[in-house]
């Protein structure tokens, strides 16, 4: 009995990890060359030399973001359903893109942020909350 439930938790924590990873590859993926416009020898590569690059840091995030997945999900033995895997990974989506944000971009949190926040912390709670 508690090796089942010790083994549920750790897949859930698994699943976290790993989609916290996967979130960052894909963040850099699709907005790390934004940032990368800075350097001069970035500034001419030319879009299809971007795409590559893009595809091929997106490629750490699909080998991160499937193991989280089939991990995770309770028709394979994981604490979640399909529908808080979606949740869980949007919301860390937006958070390790706020702290990109902020981070390499210098964005400013506004009120706005903090009330969609909220919103999201609202959905974790209907999804995560009611089964």
């Amino acid at each position: 009995m508690f090796t089942a439930f010790f083994v549920c938790h750790m897949n859930g924590l698994y699943t976290i990890l790993l989609l916290i990873a996967s979130n960052v590859f894909m963040t850099l993926a699709w907005y790390g060359h934004l940032k990368m416009a800075e350097f001069s020898w970035f500034k001419t590569l030319p879009l299809i030399g971007i795409v590559a690059l893009s595809w091929g840091i997106a490629f750490f995030e699909y080998c991160l973001q499937v193991p989280a997945n089939r991990i995770g999900f309770e028709g394979n033995g994981g604490p979640f359903s399909l529908m808080q895997l979606k949740i869980l990974q949007e919301v860390i989506t937006l958070v390790v893109f706020i702290l990109f944000s902020v981070i390499a971009f210098n964005m400013q949190i506004k009120w706005n942020h903090i009330v969609a926040g909220m919103c999201l912390i609202a959905a974790v709670y209907f999804v995560f909350g009611f089964k």
